[in-house]
């Protein structure tokens, strides 16, 4: 289903844990990391169609997420000709995607990569919010960072007090993370080693279905 524009409806999950760290999933067979999206399909709303996903993709329910936000207006990104099946080129330009901002209620163990026939990924992890981007495919990182900084001012507060108040130390006032100009790329955390490994690797072409 395409618009006008060639452009298909999708939309892209942004999955949140308590500490405001982001589910990262490694696509099947690839080195390439990336959030869970897919396509809208006809008659379904973004919201219909960002659970469909949400359970296709890893195995989520209704029940184990709260939507906090999502984005305004459609975020498009094109796919190089290359990337295209060869009878899709010429009307099929990419995709036009609705990206939701959820919070994970359930378990860690409630997530399930193999929930259909068709997994998209074959590992995960927790990143910090900003996710590295060179482990993105190209064409793929300006919607990450534009959906990326339109939903930070959204995060939820993480309240250290009761972890001070538990060790007798007195919290120190920090000033509130700001999202950086230019491309989202901080270094690994070091609670993350494999982050630094996963991004230098090798990275396998993604081919991208219209």
């Amino acid at each position: 289903m395409l618009d006008r524009e060639g452009f298909r409806p999708n939309v892209g999950i942004i999955l949140l844990n308590h500490k405001n760290q982001v589910f990262w999933g490694k696509r099947i067979r690839t080195h390439s990391w990336q959030f869970p999206q897919g396509g809208i399909k006809h008659g379904e709303t973004p919201e219909q169609a960002m659970y469909r996903e949400l359970h296709e993709e890893i195995g989520l329910r209704p029940e184990h997420v709260r939507i906090i936000a999502r984005t305004r207006d459609w975020l498009r990104y094109e796919v190089p000709d290359h990337y295209i099946r060869r009878e899709a080129r010429g009307h099929y330009r990419g995709q036009k995607q609705i990206w939701f901002l959820l919070q994970l209620v359930g378990r860690d163990s409630d997530m399930n990569l193999r929930a259909t026939d068709h997994p998209e990924f074959d590992a995960w992890r927790w990143n910090d919010y900003w996710v590295p981007l060179d482990v993105v495919i190209e064409f793929k990182r300006d919607v990450y960072q534009m959906a990326l900084t339109e939903l930070a001012r959204y995060l939820p507060r993480i309240n250290p007090h009761n972890r001070y108040l538990r060790s007798g130390m007195r919290p120190h006032h920090r000033e509130e993370a700001r999202a950086p100009r230019g491309a989202v790329t901080p270094p690994a955390s070091p609670a993350q080693p494999e982050a630094a490994l996963d991004a230098t690797a090798p990275r396998a072409p993604q081919v991208e279905e219209p």
